[in-house]
């Protein structure tokens, strides 16, 4: 038996808790909220943020740092995007050199546009780091049904080991030695899943949603490769498979964020009802930035970016993305 600590008591966070219990370890999770630490610790699974999921049972929450990263084997950082380098900070004084870390944040900082493992790689500078990465609804994995991720990690020994302390039957990770890859593709489907809600609640039909999906993933692996990553890691499981699944699934809170745009409905009013983040209204302008500081044209992302963060007319945007130039359907073309 390992012990993991989980650091992020979202959904996301207190799913990873229960396939680090399936997989026959102890599992420590971090949360902010002392009522849902409260509320795990009495069984009562998390009803915050995963209203109504039974969760497994052996789960340790705590609101105490230093005890959860209390003699850790491995770490499972799941702060998100924007918070993450703050937590990782904070998480310095307590961890242990050599202890690996895992990222399972998707995004991009909006003010350095640095990934998630360059923050985390100047914050926890004595620590591996890794990225764990796919198509993953929480609920699901909460609930133990089958899921397959991508486990990158630079150091070929140190991803065997995350992949041997986490794998089961039902949570199947597939090991990858390139972490930049697998965070462009969680990055930039947020995005994506964005556009593909608003043609959703446009209603322009399923022709119009695979056409985004598609053109989408030819911007995503532009900026992949731009960034130094590897093509065949966005035709994987953190690039197509992940951007598939969020695309397709009104449970993504993504794509169900665009459908109400779509709909009609004004961006804070939608948030304001939210208790969980929809990472692509974040990375939407960090996505757009660091595209132009590559040469990378991505038509697509920078609509997403136009409607949310400038207002601009969604109608307008489509019809934008409708006039473009007719090319040839090759990779490096737009």
């Amino acid at each position: 038996m390992a012990r993991i600590a989980i650091i992020g008591g979202g959904a996301w966070g207190t799913a990873l808790a229960c396939v680090a219990r399936r997989a026959g370890h102890e599992a420590r999770l971090w949360v902010r909220e002392a009522q849902v630490a409260d509320a795990i610790n009495a069984g009562q699974g998390n009803p915050v943020f995963l209203p109504g999921i039974a969760l497994e049972s052996g789960i340790d929450a705590t609101n105490d740092m230093a005890d959860a990263l209390a003699d850790a084997d491995a770490v499972l950082l799941v702060a998100p995007s924007q918070f993450l380098r703050a937590v990782a900070m904070g998480m310095r004084q307590y961890l242990d050199s050599g202890t690996p870390v895992v990222l399972c944040a998707k995004g991009i900082e909006h003010d350095t546009l640095a990934l998630m493992t360059e923050a985390a790689a100047t914050a926890l500078p004595d620590s591996p780091i890794a990225v764990l990465s796919g198509p993953t609804f929480a609920r699901e994995v909460a609930q133990g049904l089958p899921t397959a991720v991508t486990l990158a990690c630079a150091d070929a020994a140190v991803g065997q080991r995350l992949v041997e302390l986490i794998g089961v039957p039902l949570f199947r990770p597939y090991l990858s030695d390139d972490p930049v890859g697998a965070e462009i593709g969680g990055a930039v489907k947020n995005v994506l899943a964005i556009a593909c809600g608003i043609v959703t609640g446009r209603r322009l039909g399923d022709n119009t949603r695979a056409a985004l999906i598609t053109r989408g993933l030819a911007e995503m692996a532009r900026l992949g490769v731009a960034k130094g990553g590897k093509p065949e890691t966005l035709m994987g499981l953190s690039g197509l498979g992940d951007l598939t699944l969020t695309c397709n699934g009104p449970q993504s809170r993504n794509m169900s964020l665009g459908i109400a745009l779509g709909e009609g409905r004004a961006l804070k009013d939608v948030l304001a009802e939210r208790q969980s983040i929809a990472e692509g209204v974040f990375s939407a302008a960090s996505v757009v930035a660091l595209a132009a500081t590559l040469g990378v044209e991505m038509p697509i992302c920078a609509a997403v970016d136009q409607v949310i963060n400038h207002g601009a007319d969604i109608d307008r945007m489509i019809a934008g993305l409708l006039s473009r130039p007719f090319r040839t359907e090759q990779p490096d073309t737009n």
